[in-house]
Order: structure tokens, then sequence, then C-alpha cells
């Protein structure tokens, strides 16, 4: 039978398009899935309080049905911001996945590029989310590694698939490092170059309170101001709006441990303004593999709650870590891990993920000399002119 390409128009159509990735990646041992609330809440504009993105992007959700059963899937989405931001008239592809089978993937993408035609759109780019905060990237080497929360896992036929489709090509290469925690002390370059630069810049981490993440000090703002300056220049990154920096406050940091988030201040400043940060929080990579479906009952909310409160897991999660540019060059990223590695070793974590690093930042990578690390993952983002 024919492939046949509908557009999901109602929460019933929607429940199908997120059902599909649980049904195809069922028992696999890489895959860490998304919590059903998450996505309906990232996707759906059928819902009261929606995704504050919907603000500045516009969206369309494609399924590949085949004899009835769903077969694939797709989001077709314009970030508005991006584009003004980076003068490119682009359309995304975004929560793609397929079974293997050419004609499937080729009709997905295909009904993303007339999508994208119909309302002005000059190419195709992605796999990308509605903004940087949402995972991005085809996985392309590390098919055996373990997948992350803020990741994009798929099969390796995926990118095969790409390969194979006429006019689509490399945008821009990610790289993922797996970091080994010193089973004890600390790594001597971190320890020489945080004592320096703490004395001679008068930088310091001051030890956080949940309190003062939403109280007076407003923490959550000013870590996500951090976000948003360092990394505003780098690609598929539009700037997060004030409603959205709310809503990741509120709907995060509640949940993260304070001992594992760090805060850079430059006390020279007379507010000790916040120039780096560091957020990191246990794996939920296994927890999230036995939420059946992607949901918290009957008992996926006891595994979660294993990993989060008590740290029942070896692997440590680093979300986000950034410096703001003019303190780069003064080695204030080795007083992140100064005071993270001392955590890591106490919870007994054995390793840490990077995320996504774009292949070409080689000052970010840098940072990681000083540690026994692996590049155990690689990821695409490709384009095609329409």
């Amino acid at each position: 039978m024919a492939v046949e390409i509908t557009r999901v128009t109602d929460k019933r159509g929607l429940d199908r398009f997120i059902q599909l990735h649980y049904d195809l990646y069922r028992g696999n041992a890489f895959d860490a899935p998304n919590l059903y609330m998450d996505e309906v809440h990232t996707l759906s504009p059928f819902i009261k309080k929606q995704n504050p993105a919907f603000e500045f992007c516009e969206a369309e959700y494609f399924m590949a049905e085949r004899d009835g059963k769903v077969v694939g899937r797709v989001a077709a989405i314009i970030n508005r911001r991006y584009n003004e931001q980076w003068k490119r008239p682009a359309v995304r592809f975004g929560w793609i996945d397929f079974i293997d089978d050419m004609e499937v993937s080729r009709a997905l993408l295909r009904a993303v590029e007339d999508w994208g035609r119909e309302r002005g759109m000059k190419e195709i780019i992605g796999p990308l989310g509605f903004t940087d905060m949402d995972p991005e990237g085809m996985l392309t080497y590390g098919f055996d590694q373990l997948g992350t929360m803020a990741t994009i896992y798929n099969y390796d036929y995926y990118p095969r698939h790409m390969e194979q489709m006429e006019g689509y090509e490399k945008d821009n290469d990610y790289v993922e490092f797996k970091l080994y925690v010193p089973k004890e002390g600390m790594p001597e370059k971190f320890l020489k170059i945080a004592q320096l630069v703490e004395k001679r810049y008068n930088l310091h981490c001051p030890k956080l309170k949940r309190s003062q993440v939403f109280g007076p000090e407003q923490y959550g703002q000013k870590v996500l101001d951090v976000v948003n300056r360092t990394f505003g220049h780098l690609y598929g990154y539009s700037q997060m709006t004030q409603r959205q920096i709310d809503e990741y406050v509120e709907m995060y940091f509640k949940f993260f441990s304070m001992d594992m988030i760090c805060v850079i201040e430059d006390w020279n400043t007379p507010n000790h303004d916040v120039i780096g940060v560091g957020i990191t929080i246990p794996s939920l990579a296994r927890a999230l593999q036995k939420c059946h479906n992607g949901r918290l009952f009957p008992f996926g909310w006891w595994y979660l709650m294993k990993a989060l409160k008590f740290k029942k897991t070896d692997i440590v999660d680093c979300l986000l870590v950034g410096i703001l540019p003019e303190y780069r060059a003064k080695g204030a990223n080795a007083l992140l891990f100064y005071h993270l590695i001392p955590v890591y070793q106490k919870y007994g974590f054995l390793w840490g993920e990077t995320q996504v690093e774009m292949e070409s930042n080689e000052q970010v990578q840098s940072q990681w000399q000083y540690l026994e690390h692996d590049l155990h993952k690689r990821r695409r983002c490709y384009k095609k002119q329409l």
C-alpha cells in the first residue's frame, strides 16, 4: 500500500503522533524517551497553557500512514525570531521518526518542504525543535551509547536515509563527550587555575539555596540571562523570551538539586553579577526507560524520584555550561568543576554527559582536557535549498 501523509488536527491525532516514538523504540536499550506530558506541553496547540515558543513559532505536524498504521512522523516549524535574527528564511524539521522505508522518510520530508515553500521559505534545516532548548541534531555515531533526556536518539538507518535524499547536505555537526569523574581528589590543573582565578579576578561560587532561585535574589532569572548571552551566537539559537525564562524557572528549578548547580559571580561588580553557570542533574535516562509510554503512573514517578532525589544513577548530565565571553580567557570554567567535582564524588557518579557541542567550537571542547574523556557521540543537522 502507498504511504498517505496526514496532518494532526486534534488531540487524538497529536496522541498518535507522540505515541509513534514509544512504539518504534519500545525495548531499545539506548533511547531515553521523553515524558508524554512534556511532549504534549511542547507540541500541543490545543491546551490552555501553550508552549511560549508558539508566540513566535508556527508549526504543523505530519504523519505517514500505511494501512491505517502510523509508520512515520515529522514536525514542520518556522521560528520567526531565529529567521529574522540570522536572516535565514528556513523551515525546520523536527520530531522525525520513521520505519526503515525510503518511501516513508521521503514523503515526510517532502511534506515539510512543500509546507515551507507555501510560506515563502527558501531552505529546510533540521532536525531542530522550536528553539535551542529542544533536542536537536540527528545521531550519526554512538548508536550503542545511552541517550539523554536532552538529546535525540535514533536508529542508525536514519542518517543513511538522509544521505540518499536528493539535495540534503551537512549544515552543522555536533559532538558529545563522556567525562570520567576522578575517583578521588581534584585534577591539579583545575585546582591551580580555580585558586588563581578566585584570587586574581575576585570570582566566586556562592552556595545557592532554592529560595534564592525564586525569591528576591532572582537567581533563576540571572542564570537564564547568562544562558541567553552565552549561547546567542550559536547555530540554531534564538533568544529566550521573558515568558520562556519564567516557565523554565518554574518547571525545572524546583526539581534541581541546588548543590549540583554552580554559579560564578564577579565580586568586583556592585551587585555581584552572575557571569557563568553550570546546571547539572542526575541522569534520568534509565528512569525514563521505565516509564511505560512516557507516563508517570503507575510507577514511572518512583523511578524518576530515585534518580532525582536519591541520585540512584552512575551518570550526571551537564545540561548547560556557559561562561560569558569576556570571562572565558580568564579560566572561569575551572571554577565550575572545582566546585562540582566534589559533589559528583559524594554522590558516586562515575561519568558525565556533556550534551551537544558544535564540532567547530574548540574553545568549549578544550575545557575537558584536564579530565579523562571520550568522544562517544556525533550528530548532524542537514539543509536543503527549496
